[in-house]
């Protein structure tokens, strides 16, 4: 079985969050259920300025785009540690910015014309490429489009006839533009009407993939029930409740050949569940680049994030006066909405040795806080899944988390119950308010108080195995019954 996976960014390419890191895994680990796997990505300007080793392929794609026509070329490279091929779709007035999407001001106004030029350009190289593909495996809004074509304009273009999946990563980020962007698809305006591509007099290119793929997934069972409510359905929960039989949640692993603090080459000193003595150096180590006081007995609690309201960041900053008259030091890195930015910042200037607030990317000093915090805050409004609070598991982080999407399927709650029974992870809260984060915060410090019940939730999260090897054989199952379906077979 081969399988096309497309997605906007991949690890170590270009990230803007979770979505890179399965798209970058998951296909070193497909291989080994019998699945040959060639990805696509646009040809940004941060790929272009790695270190990769890219050939031309020599195919040159045409696409019109209403009245114009945008010109571009793939080019090829290989996904590093795998034999996976990658084609870069090239287009330097698109994709040869600074940022993937927008800026910290909005998003680009052309990212309806950047998205639509490549998911056509990957039909058309799977066109010209010739191989018999089972499946095209598409992640979130910039993909979603594929499939309405791969059904449409490309249905006997694309040998092997595939079937399609979408992941929904996020259901809040849906690629809505305004309604004369249809021009610019090239489809029929028929398309264009409340049971496919229109959503509230808009051209909505994630509803399009919903109603047009074969299947559906997102990135938990949790999560796949979730987004079929009005509370976290944003607008297409009828639409996802009419698909309930194609639609199914799996859950991302996590790379342990990049995420171990035995092995992890980004990390000062290693360890793992039998010997945690090297992750007390590495809080001292991230103590002192921090700029916290260097304390090995203090609590310290660790949070990486996307700095939005959906990350809990509203309800974040209303206990951060409380927070900060706990005995407790905090250390933030993420970039996102410029208030939240601009709120830890001064949060951090105004407790110097107690609070580190980085607003910026940094892969290196991500690995630092995931492995020398003793707490992982993950206060998330709705979570798909979540890869921090796994992470964080392996480095025996105790994550503080939401009841909510994949870190109510992922993580336990410590409670009497759970402590005793030997499976206790974290601390888990519910309600979305100020108050209860404050809560469960002070709950975590009252059981780290207790070293030995500590050590205990921490080794049992050290011990899960949360490996792309369980979620690629799901995966793998999911291609069979999805490319059924697309040959019209029943399963």
């Amino acid at each position: 079985m081969k399988i096309a996976m497309v997605s906007p960014e991949m690890v170590p390419f270009a990230k803007t969050g979770g979505l890179a890191d399965v798209a970058g895994a998951l296909p070193k680990y497909l291989a080994a259920q019998g699945v040959e796997c060639l990805c696509f990505l646009p040809y940004y300007k941060r790929v272009r300025e790695g270190e990769f080793d890219v050939k031309d392929t020599g195919i040159e794609v045409e696409i019109p785009l209403g009245e114009r026509r945008a010109k571009g070329r793939i080019f090829e490279t290989v996904l590093p540690g795998a034999e996976v091929r990658v084609y870069l779709v090239a287009n330097d007035e698109f994709f040869y910015r600074d940022e993937l999407y927008g800026t910290p001001e909005g998003d680009y106004p052309d990212n309806a014309s950047r998205f639509i030029f490549f998911a056509r350009a990957v039909a058309e190289t799977l066109a010209v490429l010739g191989e018999d593909i089972s499946v095209v495996h598409c992640h979130d809004w910039q993909t979603a489009l594929l499939p309405v074509y791969l059904k449409t304009l490309y249905r006997d273009k694309v040998p092997g006839s595939p079937g399609t999946l979408l992941t929904i990563h996020n259901l809040a980020y849906q690629g809505s533009f305004w309604h004369w962007d249809m021009k610019l698809t090239g489809l029929n305006w028929e398309l264009f009407n409340w049971r496919q591509l229109e959503f509230y007099g808009k051209l909505n290119f994630l509803k399009g993939g919903i109603v047009f793929a074969d299947a559906l997934n997102t990135v938990s069972p949790t999560y796949a029930r979730e987004i079929q409510t009005p509370e976290l359905g944003c607008g297409l929960e009828e639409v996802l409740r009419f698909r309930s039989d194609r639609l199914f949640g799996i859950i991302n692993g996590i790379d342990y050949d990049v995420w171990n603090p035995k092995t992890d080459p980004l990390i000062p000193y290693h360890y793992d569940a039998r010997s945690t003595s090297g992750k007390k150096k590495d809080k001292l180590a991230l103590q002192k680049e921090a700029g916290l006081d260097p304390d090995p007995k203090k609590p310290l609690i660790g949070m990486i994030s996307r700095l939005a309201a959906q990350k809990g960041l509203d309800i974040i900053a209303g206990m951060l006066d409380e927070l900060a008259r706990e005995d407790v030091q905090l250390v933030f890195l993420g970039t996102g909405d410029k208030h939240y930015q601009d709120l830890l910042a001064e949060f951090g200037a105004k407790h110097p040795g107690k609070v580190s607030a980085n607003i910026r990317f940094d892969n290196r000093f991500a690995h630092l806080i995931e492995a020398g915090s003793d707490m992982f805050l993950m206060p998330s409004r709705y979570e798909p899944c979540g890869l921090n609070q796994l992470y964080s598991l392996k480095y025996g982080t105790v994550p503080i988390v939401r009841r909510t999407g994949g870190l109510a399927d992922t993580i336990t709650d410590a409670t009497p119950e759970t402590i005793a029974d030997g499976t206790a992870t974290g601390v888990v809260f519910e309600p979305y308010t100020s108050e209860a984060l404050l809560g469960a915060v002070r709950r975590a410090l009252k059981l780290y108080a207790d070293g030995k019940t500590w050590r205990r939730i921490m080794r049992a999260g050290m011990k899960q195995d949360w490996s792309w090897a369980r979620s690629a054989r799901e995966y793998a199952d999911l291609y069979r019954r999805v490319k059924a379906w697309s040959d019209g077979q029943a399963t």
